[in-house]
């Protein structure tokens, strides 16, 4: 198939746009209309036509047949490959290797998620770096922590993970991961950018040679990996699994997490997995940990009458996940927190909180009130790096943002589903009570805040540093003791951050976040406030702030 590469007509990127349109509509049928899928495949294999490369917070995404292709991914490959044959000691040092020498001596580790042509992407890039004298372990479908884990366990130099994670389904990508596993930073993924755009336009497709990738287990490198750190207390967990009371329910949305809950938890009875069956396409959904995705999950947990109850649903590449119990959604702003607290007040372990800019303040509340410092970041997992390294000094007990995404202490430096999912579990096995009973408590002790995303959009021509400027603006009206009305209300700013966007904290624990994307002609608000009836007010004043 790959070898008919040059032979075979190229599909114009809106033909391509076309078809998945079609394919995503209402009316598509899978029996009936497959061949669609199939064109939109053979796009892929055969287009010669570049496309522009940006890896942004987790990578570089791209639609599947007109921008995700073999050949652009082959030019990936090689920008990837660039980087480590033009390292200067400052890139090595990013890298975690000293040499091109080191990265061929460990080797790289490739891997997909469940979309379309997931393999034949990782066997182009695999090619690219067995041609260079690399070795190449292949873990076929895999989520995106236990690439994590491969690299610490098998002591590989990299990662090259095919996925766009939660994008919907006409989407694909590409996570770069260096040696100490976590996410690559922009000291590595611009470079990477910057090689792949220049070798674009020129780059002729190279036939594949003889794949002679070593094949691993990534379900059985990660369960040990796991049971090595020792953050889990499995013992507890496997306590409260053989109680009779209790319902898991897992939705695994057609991702690559299917099988991984019964695998890490000896395929207890209680346990029932749904959205199990192979489906690239997710069922026509966007295959996000979404409120509307949960239904399944709520549907069976209603049904319950066990006094232990938890529901999860975690997306396609396992980096995200959202929790029910049987009465309410836990999503991570909550659950980040709730897992903080038992880290620090059962567990009695010893560190600090990282957070994002834009997650939620209760956690920091709770923090505060426990005397345990707070590292709040950009957005973007990669920035928790230096809280969960080997070596770091503090360690995060608990790292999370807003977006489902969390780690812990000794953890993989990646976001990861199933540790959300086992850390949840110990925290029932250990307090007996369910999530939304240890939300309750948090509550009465520390109060509560009621959190919301918002936003506008701008002229177009405003992308990029003029709007940044344009928030940045925004500073020097909300410096620590001015007075902003809020409503019929006046609040004294107490607090002021300008790491990624601008933060305003007020005395009374409501904040809000004027934050601008980087790639659209739009301004991303968030906001958290005691009262839920004042988070209009918020966005409104937030609003005003921008256009004073």
């Amino acid at each position: 198939m790959v070898s008919e590469f040059s032979t075979l007509p190229n599909m114009a990127k809106s033909n391509v746009s076309k078809l998945w349109k079609q394919i995503q509509s209402p009316d598509f049928n899978p029996a009936r209309d497959s061949q669609l899928v199939e064109q939109v495949k053979q796009a892929a294999i055969t287009s010669t036509a570049p496309t522009k490369v940006s890896f942004g917070t987790s990578g570089w995404r791209g639609e599947i047949g007109s921008e995700f292709t073999l050949r652009n991914i082959q030019v990936v490959a090689k920008a990837i490959l660039q980087i480590y044959k033009k390292a200067d000691s400052a890139t090595f040092e990013a890298l975690g290797v000293s040499s091109f020498e080191e990265l061929q001596t460990k080797g790289l580790v490739v891997g997909h998620d469940n979309r379309l042509l997931g393999k034949e992407f990782c066997e182009v890039v695999a090619d690219q770096f067995i041609k260079a004298g690399i070795k190449v372990y292949y873990g076929g479908e895999m989520p995106t922590p236990e690439f994590s884990a491969a690299i610490e366990s098998l002591g590989a130099a990299c990662s090259v993970n095919i996925t766009p994670s939660h994008n919907p389904s006409h989407y694909n990508g590409i996570k770069f991961n260096p040696a100490d596993g976590g996410p690559a930073g922009p000291e590595i993924t611009d470079k990477i950018t910057a090689n792949a755009n220049a070798l674009m336009e020129k780059h002729d497709w190279e036939e594949l040679g003889p794949i002679n990738w070593e094949i691993i287990d990534p379900i059985k490198i990660y369960k040990s990996f796991s049971e090595k750190q020792g953050t889990i207390k499995y013992g507890r967990i496997s306590a409260l699994l053989s109680k009779e009371s209790i319902d898991l329910v897992c939705d695994h949305v057609h991702g690559s997490t299917r099988g991984r809950p019964a695998a890490m938890l000896n395929n207890p009875q209680c346990l029932t997995s749904l959205r199990t069956e192979t489906d690239p396409l997710f069922g026509g959904i966007a295959p996000e940990p979404s409120s509307k995705n949960l239904e399944g999950v709520k549907q069976f947990l209603n049904a319950s009458k066990s006094r232990f109850r938890l529901g999860a649903i975690l997306d396609p590449d396992g980096d995200r996940i959202r929790f029910y119990d049987g009465s309410r959604e836990i999503d991570m702003n909550s659950f980040g927190a709730i897992a903080f607290h038992y880290m620090v007040t059962w567990r009695k372990e010893e560190g600090v909180l990282a957070k994002s800019v834009a997650t939620s303040n209760f956690a920091n509340i709770i923090a505060a009130k426990l005397g345990i410092p707070v590292m709040e970041t950009p957005v973007g997992f990669k920035n928790f790096r230096p809280w969960l390294k080997r070596n770091a000094n503090p360690k995060a007990l608990i790292a999370f943002e807003e977006s489902d995404g969390i780690t812990g202490l000794n953890n993989t430096l990646e976001k990861d589903a199933m540790f959300g999912l086992l850390i949840a579990l110990e925290i029932m096995a250990v307090t007996g009570k369910n999530l939304g009973e240890y939300l309750d408590l948090l509550y009465a002790e520390y109060g509560r805040l009621y959190p919301e995303r918002s936003g506008f959009e701008v002229e177009k021509s405003m992308v990029g540093d003029p709007l940044l400027a344009k928030v940045a603006e925004i500073a020097k009206s909300a410096q620590p003791g001015a007075k902003i009305s809020i409503g019929k209300k006046s609040k004294v700013v107490r607090e002021l951050l300008t790491i990624d966007g601008v933060k305003i904290i007020f005395n009374d624990d409501s904040w809000m976040l004027i934050r601008p994307s980087g790639t659209e002609p739009k301004v991303r608000i968030y906001a958290e406030c005691r009262d839920s009836e004042e988070k209009e007010d918020m966005f409104t004043a937030a609003k005003d702030l921008f256009f004073k």
